[in-house]
């Protein structure tokens, strides 16, 4: 088998891969390195997981090597991925190359503010890795020019064209120099690809190593055949199992409902769809990653952004509508030589609709017929001892609860003070000072009733009566407490406030 020298990748390179113990080619960049590397348009073809991002990475960086500065808002290399996960993840893989050749990087997607992205682009930026909308969003408002593009890359080009992307890459294109090379990676070549390779690539070589057809030898698939109301105790049984799980649903919805099911049984999950902001999506892969969370419910559209080695199991919860999403799942397993399942539920009214769907994805699987949880099957496709810790609870979250209990602590200590009448020594807290007229003192009795009243309610203004102010029935029992030399008119006057309390 050929080294990555031998391939034409050089030695500063070929170093970085091996200190990530990146030895061996795959079959897919050992056909197009070569003529990639000789400047050629290239349009490749491999499955999930078979290698394509060095496949297009190591190129675009030892061709960009030791060329003029990048200009201000004009990139000279433009990688398109169609999600924020995949853009992550080919960034991150980018990165060391990059550092050691010296070049500069940087992510531009949506979900995020742009100021960082354009002042990025403004300092001249060599790789610019984006999903197309936020960065014709960034060239509309003149933050940004393609026409100093030497090089452009198309990863995961049919899904893109799946995802109605195909309008917004096609002007992308447009905006770079037609003498600028193009690579082309995809796992299917479909209608959709072929009008881009006609009208952007010029007499590009194509490679088509690990058909997107080809079986895995480290995958098996299975259908559980299954009654609508044993779907839920068998996904939490198999999620239950050691190792990481990705199950997909077709909605973002559904994989939010799912998620929030999984952890009230008590497995920790998180979910990955499009309605989440990047915040919540980085934290939720993270927690994937770290494995404070087994369990990952994500949509179709994160499927070709997630890539975590050791998933031992993937569920389609809802099986997908094409041939193409059902690879792309099942891809987030069996990954870098490991093995892993794939598991397909499927009641009786889906049953045709799986059927065709394997025979296009050129699947057998194996079908079971199972009528609950407690089937044997389960262990065999998820071995080991079933484990629920509890649900994940993400950092705010936790930060929150801790909040609340230390609020509700220092409630209790400030009610039991009033309640027990012991003096207070020192400095009054300007909040609980009965006798105070400074803003945000005063009892809470007399102030809200210069105001108006909220009779009971939390102090306007005012750092004191955190703690219990809020809650009228406590604030209707301080008003009702006669003080020493406080008049019968007084706890009168209290009872009012407290009544007018309860009718707001």
């Amino acid at each position: 088998m050929s080294s990555f020298s031998d391939l034409g990748v050089p030695a500063r390179l070929d170093s970085v891969l091996s200190g990530l113990g990146i030895t061996d080619p795959t079959p897919i960049q050992a056909a197009t390195l070569p003529d990639a590397l000789a400047g050629r348009d290239v349009l490749g073809r491999g499955r999930t997981g078979s290698g394509k991002t060095f496949a297009f990475l190591l190129p675009l960086v030892a061709r960009l090597e030791g060329g003029r500065r990048a200009q201000a808002t004009r990139p000279r290399a433009l990688i398109l991925a169609p999600t924020r996960e995949l853009v992550g993840q080919i960034d991150d893989s980018l990165r060391p190359l990059a550092q050691a050749a010296g070049l500069s990087t940087r992510t531009v997607f949506g979900g995020v503010g742009q100021n960082p992205q354009v002042q990025a682009l403004r300092r001249g930026v060599d790789i610019v890795v984006a999903c197309p909308g936020r960065l014709e969003d960034l060239i509309g408002q003149g933050h940004c020019s393609l026409a100093d593009v030497e090089i452009t890359v198309l990863d995961e080009a049919d899904h893109m064209a799946d995802l109605g992307f195909l309008p917004g890459v096609q002007r992308l294109l447009r905006a770079t120099p037609d003498a600028g090379q193009r690579l082309l990676f995809s796992a299917t070549l479909d209608r959709g690809v072929d009008k881009l390779v006609r009208e952007f690539m010029r007499k590009p070589v194509t490679h088509e190593a690990d058909s997107a057809q080809s079986p895995v030898a480290t995958m098996t698939h299975h259908v559980l055949h299954i009654d609508h109301e044993h779907r839920l105790p068998i996904l939490v049984d198999l999620v239950s199992a050691p190792g990481r799980t990705v199950v997909f649903t077709r909605t973002k919805h559904r994989a939010k409902a799912l998620a929030r099911q999984l952890n009230r049984e008590g497995v920790p999950a998180v979910e990955l769809h499009g309605n989440l902001g990047q915040n919540a999506r980085t934290r939720n892969m993270d927690a994937f990653h770290s494995g404070q969370a087994t369990a990952l419910v994500a949509t179709d559209i994160a499927a070709r952004g997630i890539h975590v080695d050791d998933v031992s199991l993937v569920v389609h919860a809802d099986p997908p509508t094409e041939h193409k999403a059902y690879l792309h799942r099942s891809g987030r397993t069996a990954r870098a030589g490991n093995e892993g399942t794939v598991v397909t539920l499927m009641t009786s009214e889906q049953r045709r609709d799986v059927q065709q769907l394997t025979k296009a994805a050129g699947i057998k699987p194996t079908t079971t017929r199972i009528a609950g949880a407690s089937h044997a099957v389960l262990a065999e496709l998820a071995p080991g001892e079933r484990s629920r810790p509890g649900a994940f609870v993400a950092p705010t979250q936790q930060a929150t609860q801790k909040s609340g209990q230390k609020s509700g602590q220092k409630s209790g200590q400030k009610s039991g003070q009033r309640s027990g009448g012991a003096p207070k020594s020192g400095p009054r807290s300007r909040g609980n000072e009965p006798g105070s007229t400074k803003p945000g003192g005063g009892s809470p009795r007399k102030r809200n009733r210069r105001r108006g009243g909220n009779g009971g309610g939390a102090p306007q203004g005012g750092q004191g009566g955190q703690g219990n102010g809020g809650n009228r029935s406590q604030g209707g029992n301080r008003s009702g407490r006669s003080r020493s030399g406080a008049s019968s008119a007084s706890s009168q006057r209290g009872h009012s406030a407290a009544s007018f309390s309860r009718g707001r």
